[in-house]
């Protein structure tokens, strides 16, 4: 969005107070995401009254035009499917035009150059697709972004050239399911789907020269693409870390769902993973409070956590979302309170498995990013191939001289505490 409008001779500035036109990026897949983009818009028009503020992204996208009459609060809507028109947005808001910017037709925006990331300096995201066909029947990412569009393999590896040239170390590979990735394109014979081309993908980055991370975000365990473990063991710059949302272990919860996974079937999908991969790590999401879930399938849920054991897991209590298939089960509803009850259980339970799992990296020396320093300290928040931008626990180094966020160095860890690692760096290494 930002080059776009670059392009069309707006300046991006990084401060609210140099602005003429505020936008607000929104999310809105769950309830508590529709407040925190509502709520933002709001404070903005508090603190900027005399400014332009335009709700874009996920939120205007699948409310804009209800939006329109009751939150006057803002002076446009921009929705997500073509964010090359962006402009036009901008440009109503100043002409005093309230409406609703809504192109029917999605744009993947190839070949723009991102001459600004939002990111943290040293890690930037790239979307290699768009979309989803899984339709799990809580999710409303469908309904807001639609049926699955791959990028080409060619554009995906010329923006990850050109990030990495401009000084991004880690590079997150970004879609609502990575293991869904080229199933749009026609196959050989023509049909659709095609097979998943993650594994083509990662052999054409694997081409590009340097030092660098890429990181897999976001894979259906269901149909999770078996061949990557080998492009992982063939080029340690692609991490062995795997994002797996399960969300349950309950077959019965899970049907519901409309996922086909269960307890055993996941058991053997992160054994096979470590098996092959020994320095793997694992995070993925459970989803508590879904309609009909009983104390029984969430003990069976605390079961396979147990035994799992995974490095990383987050926990998110049942958004009902109008419009879903879940959003209309007759299936009895769970009370909120005892929704939050098993997340915290969950949670509770995680931080000893987590930490238990970060005992092995304790007296081995790890490559980290740096984050930021901690003012007054000669300390440093980085992170290891281990953890995940904004999701994960954080490696705290030790260092005698000035580091710079985004710079990479070698480093000793020493002990666990918690969920992050403390260690030193490692000079001679």
């Amino acid at each position: 969005m930002i080059t776009t409008l670059r392009q069309e001779g707006y300046d991006y500035v990084d401060s609210a107070d140099l602005a003429d036109v505020i936008i607000v990026n929104s999310c809105g897949f769950i309830e508590s995401a529709k407040k925190e983009s509502i709520d933002t818009v709001m404070a903005a028009r508090d603190q900027y009254p005399g400014k332009k503020i335009i709700l874009a992204g996920c939120l205007a996208e699948r409310y804009g035009d209800a939006l329109l009459d009751i939150m006057p609060e803002a002076d446009g809507f921009f929705g997500n499917r073509d964010i090359s028109r962006a402009g036009d947005a901008v440009r109503s808001a100043l002409e005093g035009k309230r409406e609703v910017v809504h192109p029917a037709d999605f744009s993947a925006c190839d070949g723009l150059e991102r001459a600004v990331l939002l990111s943290r300096r040293g890690s930037a995201y790239l979307k290699i697709t768009e979309g989803c066909d899984n339709r799990c029947t809580y999710c409303a990412i469908p309904l807001i972004r639609g049926a699955l569009r791959s990028r080409p393999i060619a554009s995906i590896a010329a923006e990850a050239r050109e990030l990495i040239a401009g000084g991004a170390f880690e590079v997150n590979l970004v879609g609502q399911d990575l293991g869904a990735y080229g199933t749009d394109f026609a196959s050989s014979d023509g049909s659709t789907p095609g097979p998943c081309l993650l594994p083509e993908l990662l052999a054409e980055l694997s081409k590009i020269s340097g030092r660098f991370w890429i990181r897999l975000l976001y894979i259906h365990p269901d149909h999770f693409p078996f061949a990557i473990l080998d492009a992982c063991a063939a080029d340690p710059r692609i991490l062995p870390y795997f994002d797996l949302p399960m969300q349950h272990a309950s077959a019965t919860v899970l049907r519901a769902m409309n996922r086909r996974g269960d307890a055993e079937t996941y058991l053997a999908l992160v054994a096979r993973i470590r098996k092959r991969l020994p320095d793997a790590v694992i995070r993925t999401t459970f989803l508590v409070g879904f309609p009909g879930e009983t104390e029984e399938d969430y003990l069976a849920l605390r079961d396979f956590q147990d035994r799992a054991k995974l490095d990383w897991v987050g926990v998110f209590t049942y958004s009902r979302e109008e419009d879903t298939p879940a959003f209309s089960m007759k299936a009895k509803r769970v009370p909120m309170k005892v929704a939050r009850e098993r997340k915290a259980g969950i949670e509770s339970a995680q931080q000893a498995i987590t930490s238990a799992r970060l005992e092995r990296f304790v007296g081995r020396r790890l490559p980290v990013i740096v984050e930021e320093a901690v003012e007054g300290e000669e300390l440093f928040l980085c992170r290891a191939y281990l953890q995940a931008p904004e999701v994960d626990g954080l490696t705290v180094v030790h260092s005698g001289r000035t580091l710079s966020p985004g710079e990479t160095l070698n480093c000793a860890v020493a002990r666990v505490n918690g969920v992050d690692l403390e260690a030193a760096e490692d000079a001679g290494a």
